[in-house]
């Protein structure tokens, strides 16, 4: 997840998600850092997505914690967004595992 923000300072924060529990924060950090952060991702393919104020609320959180759920449906939006560029669908994930 990536801000690119009016701020002129890129944020990044970086989910991962294990089912059932929520997704967690892996990774947070804003300008360099941020980049890096990004860097990694793709050099991983691992899929980004920009949405400032999403990225804003989640480097509030602090590492490792799972996202409040106020903000499932927006970060559920961020995963089918990412298993969509991934090409799987609800029905393939489930044999994925």
């Amino acid at each position: 997840m990536t801000n690119p923000s009016n701020s002129n300072e890129d944020i990044a924060v970086a989910l991962r998600y294990d089912a059932p529990a929520a997704p967690r924060i892996t990774a947070k950090g804003s300008g360099d850092l941020a980049r890096e952060i990004m860097e990694i991702a793709r050099q991983y393919d691992v899929p980004l997505y920009e949405n400032a104020e999403l990225a804003q609320l989640l480097s509030l959180l602090e590492l490792t914690e799972q996202i409040p759920e106020s903000l499932y449906v927006a970060v559920a939006e961020v995963l089918a967004f990412a298993y969509w560029l991934s090409g799987k669908t609800p029905e393939s994930a489930d044999t994925d595992a």
